[in-house]
């Protein structure tokens, strides 16, 4: 029964605010991939310049089962890459970044939103 009202508790929070909830908020995501030039290596949709071919395109990331091609597709563990990718992949292309702990949680937001 208390699963129940936790579960039903999550759902209206999440519905009612589909872009900004404690998940992120995947217009500040936007916002801050921009202003970190994510761009520069990655392909993003709605991205201005955001042309890069470093990266992989992230036009489909919502649709993704993996991160990096061999992570789960979790959300503390995009935010974790998106601040410091050679932490969980030593060999990868993708820096660690001065992204803040909540620009990671809002840029997580706008990429899961992509499909």
């Amino acid at each position: 029964m208390r699963f129940l009202a936790l579960f039903v508790a999550v759902c209206a929070a999440g519905c009612s605010a589909p872009e900004r909830n404690a998940a992120g908020d995947a217009s500040a995501g936007r916002v801050a991939i921009e202003r970190h030039q994510c761009g520069a290596c990655h392909v993003i949709p709605d991205i201005v310049d955001a042309r890069g071919d470093v990266g992989p395109p992230l036009a489909d990331y919502g649709r993704r089962v993996y991160l990096a091609g061999k992570f789960p597709q979790d959300p503390a563990l995009l935010e974790r890459w998106i601040r410091d990718a050679p932490s969980l992949e030593p060999r990868t292309a993708m820096p660690r970044t001065d992204v803040t702990e909540r620009e990671a949680r809002d840029i997580a937001a706008y990429l899961r939103r992509l499909r």
